[in-house]
């Protein structure tokens, strides 16, 4: 199987690649190859796909990893993987930068409200509780609509628990007057 990009041609002969290579740094083709990766790869494995060795791909991989961004799996090869953990903790900083608590509380009570109404669809406190004969009989649109309304669940607890993090940041923050350059 092929690895080459998929899609159309670009207008420009297809030369994306050679332009991301020219473009990026070795330790920049690493990151965005890592940060895209859900399944640990070995540094050949990322050094291919980064356009760059392996020896290049492993130095920038370790980096990362000190930094948090990538896991390391030791191994006979190591692998590497994005790390989750560190781009939830970003996007909580994020939000707690970019909002007040109270902005950041009022979607926190909107989602759980969100949450509550599906609670009482399916009738179950938790969207792992449902049952998979919920999604038995009816016709094709009303499963559907069911799995559809569970994978909104899914993403409504999933985005409570980062809001509910940015939220108490942000609190933190308001209370030691570091918002908007404020004193310390």
């Amino acid at each position: 199987m092929s690895e080459e990009p998929r899609g159309p041609v670009p207008a420009d002969g297809g030369d994306a690649r050679s332009r991301w290579r020219a473009d990026r740094t070795t330790f920049q083709r690493v990151y965005d190859v890592v940060t895209g990766t859900t399944e640990p790869a070995t540094a050949d494995e990322i050094g291919d796909r980064a356009d760059c060795s392996a020896d290049g791909a492993r130095s920038a991989l370790e980096q990362l990893v000190e930094m948090g961004v990538a896991e390391k799996r030791d191994g006979r090869p190591a692998t590497y993987r994005r790390n989750d953990a560190y781009f939830r903790w970003k996007r909580v900083e994020r939000l707690a930068e970019e909002h007040t608590a109270a902005e950041l509380r009022e979607r926190v009570d909107a989602l759980v409200e969100e949450d509550e109404a599906l609670q009482k669809r399916f009738g179950v406190p938790d969207p792992d509780a449902v049952s998979p004969g919920a999604f038995d009989g009816g016709d094709r649109s009303a499963v559907h609509d069911r799995w559809e309304a569970l994978t909104q669940w899914r993403s409504v607890r999933r985005d409570l628990r980062v809001l509910q993090r940015a939220a108490h940041r942000a609190a933190g923050r308001d209370e030691r007057g570091t918002r908007d350059g404020a004193s310390v």
